[in-house]
């Protein structure tokens, strides 16, 4: 999970660059990065750590030019070290440099290839990297000294054949301009805007989230469909075109369920729309089931949970009280390496307010449960504030099996709902009661804001990989990868 912009303009754009990144910092928290481009040479910062941090006023003023791309980083493939920070960069052909979101699953064959046919040299075990220099291969392919968008999206086209994965893309090259793209199935989002320049022209941005342009001040124009490329050259000339036949869009459920701000449109559906219709349809689950039930109090898990939490609590004719206390220099916890570390965070992240829960009966409502240990520790909260019973409900349906399209949550025997009974995990997370949302009512809540989008990459859910080349080698693989065991054989000593 991570997340790309990429700007032309007719001024500097690391300043707005910097903006945008720290708009898009909930989308990755390990590491950032600012490439920029003028007078045919690239100035680069990229570092483990947040945008403030990585960057500084002096690395903004270093990053010369008119053009640029940026990345913010959760470490998805490979491990936390400052050469897989991202935007990447190689020299041939032009000088291109990539921020990439997603994930590609053919990356080793693809890997061999490179190696020992194209004859290019990879330096890291990144995805990106692999994707950088199939996109330059391409284009090199191409024979021209001065490539414009017939070139480039020829190049495109030829990349989709040869690559499998999730993949939204920002790729610069040097002194001729910008490129996004996403994947055939649109797995992870890419949107286009622009803006009226001071000067003369207009300015265009490519981000992750509609959110971006919307705080920056530019227009969104629309999302990069599935398939389809945008080019910007460095005049401010913007062009579009599809490259692949017959695209079949199919955005990632959990961006809506948890990963997207709520003020954040995909694919032409609100983020904030979807969570109302989940937290409703949840209710009217609750009220099938227990029509007498006996809940005093929602309160949701902060952030994600909480717009889904509200709903619920008005469907229900309940009180609807925020019982949490959030810290908000804690990272997204879901997805840290570790348990201890996490475990650590949740008691450092949340504090409850003993009022909100002493004698009541509560409803506790979160996005989703990944590992379980999180939601079982902020109910032993919840009884030692004080409430008489504690009930859980989740948002998205049980999480049972492996993302391999840009999201490292858990290995799958870490899963708390992997091969796991609905009551049993209710134990293991000791509620007095546990209701999920059904997948088929969670697709609706998220269809009825695009009807055009006939499906959804449940994968996390449902175990279906739509790009079909999943197989059990491949997830026992990311299996030895992911658990929590090989992170720590990975992690660098003091």
């Amino acid at each position: 999970m991570c997340g790309v912009v990429g700007i032309v303009s007719q001024t500097e754009v690391s300043p707005v660059i910097y903006d945008a990144l720290t708009i898009l910092q909930h989308r990755g928290q390990d590491a950032a990065g600012i490439a920029t481009s003028t007078n045919n040479r690239f100035f680069l910062r990229k570092q483990l750590g947040l945008v403030r941090d990585v960057v500084r006023n002096q690395h903004i003023l270093n990053l010369r030019g008119q053009m640029g791309i940026g990345h913010v980083r959760y470490p998805t493939a490979g491990s936390e070290d400052r050469e897989l920070a991202q935007p990447m960069y190689v020299n041939s052909p032009f000088g291109i440099s990539i921020s990439h979101n997603g994930n590609l699953t053919n990356h080793e064959e693809l890997r061999d290839s490179l190696v020992n046919k194209d004859l290019r040299h990879l330096n890291t075990d990144s995805d990106s990297e692999v994707l950088l220099n199939v996109f330059a291969h391409e284009l090199q392919k191409q024979g021209s000294i001065n490539p414009g968008s017939k070139e480039i999206f020829a190049a495109v086209k030829s990349l989709h054949k040869r690559v499998r994965g999730a993949y939204s893309v920002v790729i610069m090259i040097n002194g001729v301009g910008i490129v996004g793209f996403r994947d055939p199935f649109g797995i992870r989002p890419l949107i286009v805007g622009s803006k009226e320049s001071d000067l003369i022209g207009k300015d265009y941005m490519i981000a992750s989230e509609s959110t971006v342009l919307d705080s920056l001040g530019y227009d969104v124009i629309d999302d990069i469909k599935a398939g389809s490329a945008v080019f910007i050259s460095s005049e401010g000339k913007m062009e579009t075109e599809s490259c692949i036949n017959n695209p079949v869009p199919t955005p990632c459920i959990f961006e809506y369920v948890y990963l997207a701000r709520p003020d954040a449109e995909i694919d032409k559906i609100s983020v904030h729309k979807s969570r109302l219709r989940m937290g409703e349809s949840l209710a009217k689950k609750i009220l099938k089931e227990r029509p007498d039930h006996d809940i005093d109090v929602v309160i949701p898990i902060p952030d994600s949970s909480t717009t889904s939490a509200l709903q619920l609590a008005t469907t229900l004719g309940v009180k609807y009280r925020e019982g949490f206390v959030k810290n908000r220099y804690i990272g997204r916890t879901f997805i840290m390496p570790f348990q201890e570390k996490r475990e650590k965070s949740v008691k450092q992240k949340l504090n409850p307010i003993d009022l909100e829960f002493k004698d009541k009966v509560v409803l506790l409502v979160d996005d989703s449960i990944v590992r379980g240990t999180t939601s079982r520790q902020i109910i032993e909260m919840a009884r030692s504030s004080g409430a008489k019973k504690v009930y859980f409900a989740s948002a998205a349906p049980p999480i049972r099996y492996q993302n391999v399209y840009g999201i490292d949550m858990a290995a799958t025997t870490e899963l708390v709902a992997h091969q796991r009974t609905e009551k049993e995990i209710e134990g293991f997370i000791k509620a007095d009661w546990l209701v999920y949302q059904d997948l088929d009512d969670l697709i609706t809540t998220v269809q009825v804001g695009n009807e055009k989008i006939s499906q959804f990459e449940c994968s996390i859910f449902d175990g279906k990989y739509v790009t079909d080349d999943i197989d059990d080698k491949y997830l026992k693989n990311l299996e030895d990868v992911r658990n929590d065991k090989s992170k720590l054989s990975r992690k660098p000593a003091n």
